[in-house]
Formats: C-alpha cells, sequence, structure tokens
C-alpha cells in the first residue's frame, strides 16, 4: 500500500475533545466557533500553500469564477484511491489528453481503457470507471451533484462521492481520506483505533466542514495531511492548527492515529510462463473480466489465487518447449503477497487457444499489470520498457 501521505483512502469519522471545542451537532450545519475558526485558518493556509496538482482548480482561479470540471474531479478521485498523488498525475494527463470529457471515455473501446490504466493498480476500477462513463454519457446529462445521486454510480462509494459533492459542487460534505483521518486524530488526539474510529472522525469532520468554500476546505485538509501533519516527523511548527491539536500539547503526535498490529499477508506461490516468438513477439492472454486483475493481460501462468498456491515448475507449463527457469519474482497485492518462479522458453508453431503474440514494438502499451511486467522483465530485461525516440536507431 502506498504511503499515507500521498494517499487517498475512502474513510468515515467523534472525540471527548469535540465537546471542550464546541464544535457543533453533526448535521446541525452549524460549526460552532471553534470550528468555523479552524476552517477560516486552514483555508487561509490553503490559500498561500495549496498544492498545484492538474485536476486542481486553485483558490485565486476558483474565486475569479472558474468552474470545477466534474468530469476531471471524479478521474482524479477514482485514480487516487489507493495510489499515490505522484504516481496518478502522468496518468491523469495521458487520461484526459485522450479522452477529455466523459463522452470521449464512453466511446473508446474498455481495451484501450484498461491499456492506459495498466501500472496504476486496484484495476475494478478501471472497468467501474469505463461503466460509469457509459452510464453518464447515455443519460446525456452531466454528473449527479449530490452525494446521494453520485453514490448510485458505479465504483463510486462514500468518500468519492462526497469528494466529488464538495470539490465539483460546492457542496458541504465531509471528505474523509487517510490524511484526513491522520489530521482528525491528532487534532483531538483520538485514542480509538484508526479501524474503529472512522463514523467518530467522520462526525468531526461533518462539524467542522463551512458552508463556504468546502470543496476547498476538503482539499485543505488532504494538503495538511500530505505536507505538513505527515506519518513521521510531522511539521508542527508550521501548521496552521497547532494551537487547537491535542497531539502536539501531549507532545507525542505520532502516535496518533492509534493502529492495531497488522496482520501478517498470507504468502502464495505459483509460476508465470514467458514464450518468446523468432521476431522476439511475447505470448499472452486475457484475464478473465471478473476477479483479481480481471479483463487485463498476462502471459501465462499457473492457477495460482490469493487463497490457493498454484503449481511452480516447468511441468506445468500450458505446452511443451524448452522451459528454462528465468528467475523469481515477488509481488505484494491488498491482501496477500506473491512469488512466481519465471520460465523462460524460444517456440515456434501454432498460437495456442485463447492466447496471441505481441510484437517487441507493441508489448509495452499491452495492458499488462506490474505482476506481469515484473515476469516479463526477469526473462526479457528491458522488453516491457517503452523505447525511448533518443534511443531508436536511425537507418543507415
Amino acid at each position: 500500500m502506498a504511503p499515507l501521505d500521498q494517499t487517498r483512502k475512502a474513510a468515515s469519522g467523534d472525540s471527548s475533545k469535540a465537546a471542550s471545542l464546541d464544535i457543533g451537532e453533526a448535521g446541525s450545519g452549524d460549526t460552532g466557533e471553534a470550528g468555523s475558526d479552524i476552517a477560516s485558518r486552514l483555508l487561509a493556509w490553503y490559500d498561500a500553500h495549496h498544492r498545484e496538482l492538474p485536476w486542481r482548480i486553485a483558490p485565486r482561479a476558483l474565486a475569479s469564477g472558474t468552474r470545477p470540471d466534474p468530469y476531471r474531479v471524479w478521474l482524479s478521485e477514482v485514480m487516487l484511491q489507493q495510489t499515490t498523488v505522484e504516481a496518478v498525475k502522468a496518468y491523469f494527463r495521458a487520461f484526459v489528453e485522450k479522452w477529455p470529457d466523459v463522452e470521449a471515455l464512453a466511446a473508446a473501446p474498455t481495451e484501450d481503457v484498461m491499456k492506459a490504466w495498466a501500472g496504476l493498480g486496484y484495476y475494478s476500477r478501471a472497468r467501474n470507471l469505463k461503466a460509469c462513463a457509459d452510464l453518464v454519457a447515455r443519460r446525456g446529462v452531466s454528473f449527479p451533484d449530490t452525494e446521494a445521486g453520485l453514490r448510485e454510480l458505479p465504483g463510486i462509494g462514500a468518500y468519492t462521492a462526497a469528494a466529488i459533492a464538495a470539490i465539483a459542487f460546492d457542496r458541504p460534505a465531509a471528505v474523509v481520506d487517510g490524511n484526513v483521518e491522520r489530521v482528525v486524530s491528532r487534532l483531538f488526539s483520538i485514542a480509538t483505533p484508526i479501524s474503529e474510529a472512522k463514523p467518530e472522525i467522520r462526525a468531526l469532520v461533518e462539524r467542522m466542514v463551512p458552508d463556504k468554500r468546502p470543496g476547498d476546505f476538503a482539499q485543505a485538509m488532504m494538503d495538511l495531511g500530505a505536507t505538513i501533519c505527515t506519518p513521521r516527523r510531522p511539521r508542527c511548527v508550521l501548521c496552521p492548527l497547532r494551537a487547537d491539536c491535542s497531539a502536539i500539547l501531549s507532545g507525542d503526535p505520532e502516535r496518533f492515529p492509534v493502529r492495531l498490529p497488522k496482520a501478517e499477508k498470507p504468502l502464495r506461490r505459483g509460476a508465470a510462463f514467458v514464450a518468446v516468438r523468432g521476431d522476439g513477439a511475447i505470448l499472452l492472454r486475457k484475464r478473465a473480466d471478473k476477479g483479481l486483475l480481471g479483463g487485463m493481460t498476462e502471459v501465462p501462468t499457473t492457477a495460482w489465487t490469493a487463497r490457493v498456491d498454484g503449481a511452480t515448475t516447468e511441468a506445468a507449463a500450458p505446452f511443451p518447449a524448452n522451459w528454462r527457469r528465468a528467475g523469481q519474482i515477488a509481488h505484494v497485492f491488498t491482501h496477500f503477497a506473491l512469488e512466481l518462479d519465471v520460465f523462460h522458453a524460444q517456440v515456434s508453431g501454432d498460437t495456442p487457444v485463447g492466447h496471441f503474440w505481441s510484437l517487441p514494438t507493441d508489448i509495452s502499451g499491452e495492458a499488462l499489470p506490474t505482476v506481469m511486467k515484473k515476469a516479463i522483465e526477469v526473462a526479457i530485461p528491458g522488453a516491457t520498457k517503452k523505447p525511448s525516440p533518443h534511443t531508436a536507431k536511425r537507418p543507415a
């Protein structure tokens, strides 16, 4: 999992300190004096120190009348689920260049969308992204402007609906990702383990959300967590909320959020088979649309899953060939770790049913998840890298 200082994670979230701060009753629409002061100081900090992000409308532009594009907000929020901001930037730019609006994305072949998503991980997001675009385009209207309406769309849960409603439509929604969880946990010294404190945290955020600029408030909270209230060595002296932070007064802000010990991930084993044709083409196949890595492309592998091991020797190869062991790769999924023994062979003959060949010039553009790129790279170093125009050979 990516570091929490830059990772967006859906969450929900109360604390004994809420009463002392008099931040109002959840859902009342009244933030209370302290909550209002927190919001105003946070927004002032955000105006001066916000991050420049390709999907964001900066405060000055927003104040001048520029409105966020719900399509870009939705796309960025889906991409940012469980993925770092830095990793998302290039993918976001590539997507909006290819598909500048929801109609263009809806018209794109699903295979092209999966290829563009390859390497970003959590591939059910890509399938839901396409399904959502198809539905919105088919309706012939823009995205719904309420949390309830947004949650009816494929792939949009509570966090994503709140983020889109606040940022794109200026709705006073409580947006709680991993960064916000950390900020609020420290602000109120929440001793409840974070896995159990989500309703408490969400209730506190609801009381702080201002009626004006709720979208900027949401982004300010996330920026504060990403740049100041970081998991390690928070820069408390620069925090605009330090006067109210209970964790600073305790002298140990890194104690929060409180986490239970992590359970060890199970280790699964399997094998992958990288077959190469005389012209350098690599044998691939498409995975089933549903399930782990659904709809993505892979080299042939044994039948490993999140729950069971697959065979690990060349005896399990999909067809006879002079298979040689090329090495082993390791990959970590959300709920388990995987080790694959990789075998390599030069082959000729008919294409196996359900498989296809990808030429060296095409392999970098295939919908290969990271684990499959690792397997290919062990057998053929550099095979999945996109050729650089600067390194391409010039004609003699």
